[in-house]
Order: structure tokens, then sequence, then C-alpha cells
């Protein structure tokens, strides 16, 4: 057996099995054993960088076939954000492979690394720098054992597209190089990672690899999945949230066309058919033969905010710099609401699961895998390693809507019906009532200008419930929470800062020496919460980069100028500047009826920052807002592909939009009454902004800062600076809506 090489020491290489192998980096996991084969004094390992923690291996990462072609493994989850391109290219780029030979393969616990949840915009940071240290010593560990074979110093080698040449023109394959050996490789925390200068991949446009299908009607989202044999399902959901299941006369429709199935287990209802229709025809039979006992649990929807202002909170100071006793000459005052808003899937959640000689595969679109293989082990009574569960992209998502709690019906049907895939789509009034909703938030602020029109006092506050109640345990997937013997959902907990949850982004990036900011964490939940894409950081910045508005309007300084001012983060500067320079802010010309807006933020002050400029038009009879022309300017540090950032920042002011403008979850004292489209409106296409303008900041060679959420917050305030810039008239409620526009302006 050859020494291990550098990369390796200390590590021992595994002889691959008999008889001519193809694989060089062969997918394994820490050997149960690996501990104790260690000597007792071999001194600790360096700490490896993000997601490579997790998987300390460099098989966990990479595989690469006798016939060259590579094979990359993720646990983050393609959700249309094109984190699946991105990826590639990284590994491309290090490995000096021509992307074309790259297969991907994400988020499946039999054979993805556990890399938690795709989420917080961490992709590229926690998988996305994993991969690129991982392809880096492959590419180093091959090319060394090309210098061996080739008796040339491995510095006089070049790869071109998986082939290690020498000057010469003699050359190896990388297939060639480790052919009929398996290669078990520690990984080490600081490679040789390629000079940004000689990318040729990274930071080059590159064309998603999800679209294809989407566009062309292909096999694109779970929901398109079909297996041979496969059943389909309806779940009967309760009317309200404390709605139970009083009698139910199944009788009936067990005797109905394809009917295979009535399932029943306390309040937990569904139907089993041969065919997708027929299931729906079950359902509705069913829903006519059952009765509920319900009850009102809601608030009023008209006193919602003073009942969130008045549950119990546990307060907690996230920020306490200087002193609250510092004010200066003005002081100006506000508070800023937001309702339940809802993920509104443009496809309703669905999953396919299927039970077998006592495992479980479960195909979803959840965002988190791993964690739903906890949490559907728990409710079946069964050990993670008899699920499996592979992720298949959804047709609607980017934060914790029913991916995992239509996962958890399809894998209780199927062991209602062993040896069948069976395939569960939620209806949309089940999608718009039950999904996990974005949870109301009410802030405040007060702060004072000093003589010379700068901010000398900050306090601001934020009333919000949890953000954060994805599955871990059973009790977090709904129809735990239905069963007989039902499942508690795990105790509602705040977001840890620096990256927060409610409290995301409620420290403002800007130069305030005297400031305090205060969570004011609300266990209690009405109904149902959790995570929306940007969590908390939506409301906070809506609400600070509104303030900021004001005071700048106080101070009788321009908004762009007052924000400079508050701020040293050069790159900061650098976003704002570019985004008013590329919008014309000082060159507009005003129009009646015609307003401008800008707004900033850095994503939890860590990732991305985005700077955006805006023009609306506001029809007062109608009080229609459109937005004519959003200007952004996006500092994502290294741009991987461009035209996918450019994507993510597009989608998000497109989604903001809609939340602004439109969205807000409805209800009764019992029951929630937004069941579908038309009473949940969004965004439609001659609403959304006539011109979006992308600008990108480039910084190759900095570390990936996350962008998928980045927009959201300065989206919601750009629109509500420009609507107060057009009319006179501040509205700090959320949605913008034509109603709400119009009322005010008629006040």
């Amino acid at each position: 057996m050859k020494a291990p090489t550098a990369i390796g020491a200390g590590i021992r290489r595994r002889s691959v099995l008999a008889g001519g192998g193809a694989l060089v980096l062969a997918f394994a996991w820490r050997p149960s054993g690996w501990a104790a084969d260690a000597p007792a004094t071999a001194p600790a390992l360096p700490a490896l960088p993000a997601s490579l923690k997790k998987q300390p291996f460099l098989d966990g990462w990479i595989r690469i076939d006798a016939g060259g072609k590579v094979t990359v493994f993720s646990g983050k989850a393609e959700l249309g954000q094109g984190i699946k391109t991105a990826l590639l290219q990284v590994a491309a780029e290090e490995l000096q492979v021509e992307p074309q030979r790259i297969g991907m393969v994400m988020a499946d616990t039999a054979q993805t690394a556990d890399e938690g949840y795709t989420a917080g915009s961490h992709s590229m940071q926690d998988s996305g720098t994993a991969i690129r240290h991982a392809a880096a010593q492959v590419r180093a560990l091959l090319v060394g054992l090309a210098a061996q074979r080739l008796n040339v110093p491995a510095d006089q080698l070049v790869v071109q597209d998986g082939v290690v040449k020498a000057a010469g023109g003699a050359g190896v394959s990388y297939g060639e190089l480790v052919s009929g050996e398996l290669l078990h490789v520690q990984a080490q925390p600081q490679p040789v990672l390629r000079d940004p200068a000689q990318h040729t991949i990274v930071g080059k446009p590159m064309p998603r690899l999800d679209i294809p299908a989407k566009v062309a009607g292909g096999v694109a989202y779970v929901q398109d999945l079909r297996l041979p044999g496969m059943v389909h399902a309806r779940v009967l959901r309760p009317p309200s949230p404390a709605a139970t299941l009083r009698s139910l006369d199944a009788a009936a429709v067990e005797k109905l066309p394809g009917v295979l199935k009535v399932v029943r287990d306390g309040s937990f209802v569904a139907v089993i058919a041969q065919k997708e229709y027929q299931s729906i025809v079950a359902l509705r039979a069913l829903a006519a033969a059952a009765q509920w006992d319900e009850r009102e649990t809601l608030p009023a929807q008209a006193g919602l905010y003073p009942f969130v202002r008045g549950l119990a909170s546990q307060d907690i100071v996230i920020l306490d710099r200087g002193s609250q006793a510092a004010a200066g000459d003005k002081q100006h005052s506000a508070g800023y609401l937001r309702p339940y808003q809802l993920h509104a899937s443009i496809g309703p959640s669905c999953a396919v699961a299927q039970f077998t000689d006592g495992a479980y595969t479960v195909w979803t679109h959840s965002q988190g895998v791993f964690p739903l293989r906890r949490a559907l082990a728990e409710l079946l009574a069964q050990p993670e390693a008899s699920i499996r569960c592979i992720h298949t992209e959804g047709s609607g998502c980017y934060g914790h809507n029913a991916a995992d709690d239509v996962a958890a019906d399809a894998a209780l049907l199927a062991r209602a019906l062993p040896g069948k895939p069976v395939r569960v789509q939620w209806m949309r009034e089940d999608e718009h009532t039950w999904e996990p909703f974005g949870p109301p938030m009410v802030t405040g602020v007060t702060a004072s200008l000093d003589a010379a029109g700068r901010i000398a006092q900050w306090d601001y506050g934020v009333w919000s419930n949890t953000h954060n109640a994805r599955p871990g345990a059973a009790g977090d997937l709904l129809a735990a929470r239905h069963l007989a013997t039902p499942f508690a959902p795990s105790p509602p907990k705040p977001g840890a800062q620096p990256e927060g949850a409610g409290d995301r982004n409620a420290i403002p990036l800007y130069t305030l020496p005297n400031a305090r900011v205060t969570h004011h964490f609300l266990p209690e939940m009405p109904l149902r919460v959790s995570a929306l894409r940007g969590l908390g950081a939506y409301m906070n910045v809506f609400s600070i980069e509104s303030f900021m508005d004001e005071l700048a309007r106080a101070a009788g300084a321009d908004p762009v100028a007052f924000r400079l001012k508050h701020l040293d983060d050069p790159r900061a500067q650098e976003v704002i500047r570019l985004a008013a320079d590329r919008f014309g802010w000082n060159a507009y010309q005003r129009r009646a009826g015609h307003g401008r807006g800008f707004a900033f933020a850095r994503y939890k002050n860590l990732a991305a920052y985005a700077a955006m400029a805006c023009e609306v038009e506001v029809r007062r009879d109608t009080g229609e807002v459109k937005l004519l022309r959003v200007v952004c300017a996006v500092d994502s540090g290294e741009a991987v592909n461009p035209d996918g950032i450019r994507n993510q920042i597009e989608g998000g002011i497109v989604q903001s939009s809609s939340w602004t403008l439109s969205e807000e979850v409805t209800f009764d004292r019992t029951r929630v009454t937004s069941r579908d489209w038309g009473g949940y409106p969004i965004l439609r296409f001659a609403q959304v902004p006539q011109a979006i303008e992308v600008h990108i900041v480039g910084r190759p060679g900095l570390p990936f800062l996350g962008t998928g959420e980045a927009a959201q917050g300065p989206t919601s305030a750009l629109i509500a600076n420009a609507l107060a810039d057009a009319t006179g008239v501040r509205i700090r409620q959320l949605p913008l809506s034509r109603e709400r526009v119009r009322a005010a302006l008629l006040a």
C-alpha cells in the first residue's frame, strides 16, 4: 500500500474492493472506530471551515468515476434559488473540470452530509465553502498522484478538464489516477485555493440547471413525481385551529369507486384511492359526513395589534449602547404594524412516501431532510436508519411552509397501506388555512436628533412570536397534533443573535452612539407560525428604513445623504452610492402623483448588502401604487453566478412587493377566512415593477455572503418611502393595500 500523501497524513488509505472498481472517492461517513484507532496523544485537529466540520472527509463531498465524471454531494436543497448551479460552478472551478461532466446529489439522508436546514441564506457560506475546500484538496491530491506517475514535479503540471498534463504533452486523467482505489481522506483546514484572477467558471454567468424542466413542462417538482403503482390520498383537515372531530360515518365513502382505505386516528382523517380525482371526490364526501366541535380561540382581527402588544412577553435587550439619557434637540416616535402573512406557494404542498420491508422512503420538498427524518422517526416510532428522506423540489417555498407537514401525512398513510407509493397533495384551502404563517409583528421606535442633524439617541422595540417552528420533533408536524394520542409541539423559542429571528435586523447597521434595542418575545401563538422568507428582517427593516426617512425629513436632509452620514461601513456606503447613482437620484425630476424612495440593509448585519431606489405612481382615486422602476445594488461577497444573484434579488423584490402591497391573512374568532386566492390576493403580473435593475459589486476572493433574502426588507420600506414622497402621507401599517392607501389619502 502506498504511503499517505501529505494531504492525508495520519489517515489510513483503505483499499478498494477487488475487481477494478471505478470510484475515486467513494461516499462514506467517519468509521465508528476512527477515534479509538487514533493515537491517544494525537494533537487536536484544526477547526474546519463551514460544513466540513459536520462531514470532515473529502469523500463526503466529491466522487469521480473511472471515466472522469464527477459527482458532488451537498446537504443543502435546491429551492429555486439556483444553489445547485452555483455549487456545481464552485466544484468545477476548483477541480478544473468542465461543468457538464459534473452531477449533483443534494439533500438525501442516504447520501449527503447533514447540513441542517437550507435557510437563512447560508447555502454558499456553508456548503459552497465546504465544497470549494474539498474540491481544492481533491485536486491537490490527484495532482500529487499524477506527479508520481509522470515523474514530474507537481508545480510543473497543469489540469485541463480533469486531465493532469506535463509540459511535454504527457498526461493522466483523474479517473486513471484513482481507478481501483478508494480514497478516504481527512480534510485539512487551509487548502491552496485557485487564484480568483485565474477563475474561468466562478464569477461567470451559467444557465441554471433547474430551469429547463420547469419551462418545458418536465418533471421539475415533487408534484410531478409519478412512481409505479402509486396511489393518491387526501387529508380531511379540521375547519378551524381548535376543532376536534366529534363523529364520522365513513361507510359510504369506503364504497366509492377507487377508494382503497379510509384512515382515522383521532382527528386525523384521510382517504387513499387509486386515482387522484377519486381521492378528491372521497374527500368531499368525508367532509360532508364529518361533524366537528369548534370554539372561539382567535383574537378579533380589528384588535390584532393591541392583542399582540398585550401578550405576556420575554423582554430581551439585544443592544444597549451608550446612554438613553443622551437625548437630542428633536424627538420623533413612530410605530409600525405587520399582519399574519402566508408563503402562498403557487403549488400546494405535496409528498410521496412508501413503506416497504420495514423501511420508509419519503420524497419531500422539505428544507431540512435530516431534521424531518428525526421528526418522522419519533412520529412513526421507527429508528432513523429505517427512514430515507429525499429532497425533491416543490413549486413554491422560501420558508417553512407545509412541505414537512405533507411529508408526515404521506408517511402515516404509507404505513396504513404498505408496499404502495402514496402521493398526498394538499388542497388550496388547506394550504392557506393550515400552513405555518409568518407571524404578526409590532414595532415601536423613538429617536432624537442633535443640532447637527445626527441621531443622538435611538430606542427600538419589536413584539413578535417565534419565527422558527421547523420540525426536529414529531409535535412540529401538523398531523401529529391531531392524532388520538397527540404529540405536543416544541416550546416556542426566540432566535439567538447575531442572526436572530423575530429580532433579525432589529439592530441597525447605522452608527448610533446611544442605542437600545429590545426584543419582546411572545411565546403564546393564537395561530400556528414559523419561518417566512427573511423572518423578522422584513418587518424590522421596513420599520427602521421607514423611520430613517422620517428622521431625514425632520432633519431637513436628503434621505440618501442622511443614511451615508450615519454609516461607517465602506461596503454599505458603496452599495448606497451605486444604487443612487444608477437610479439618477440627484437628477430625479418630480411629476404629479409620482414619488421616489430609498432603502438599505445588510441582511442579518452579516450577509449581503442591498441598497435600492425606486419610483412609484400613486392613483389617489383608487389607492393603487404602481412600481415603475426599481434599481438595486448588491454586495454578496464573491459572486459565483452573477445571473443567479440577479434572479434572487429580482425574485425577492417581486415577492416582497406582493407582501407589501397585497398580502394579509384574515380570520374571525374561530376560523381563518382567507382560504383561497380571492381572500388572499397576491401580486398579479400587471402589478410587478415595470423595470428592475440589479447591479452587483464584485468581490473576487472574499467570503460568500448569503443573498437569498437580502431584498425582502429593503423592498418594503422602499415602497413605503416612495408612497410618502408621492403623497405626503406616511402609512405605517402593512400591507399598503389600495383600500388602506385610499383611506389614508381621503382622511
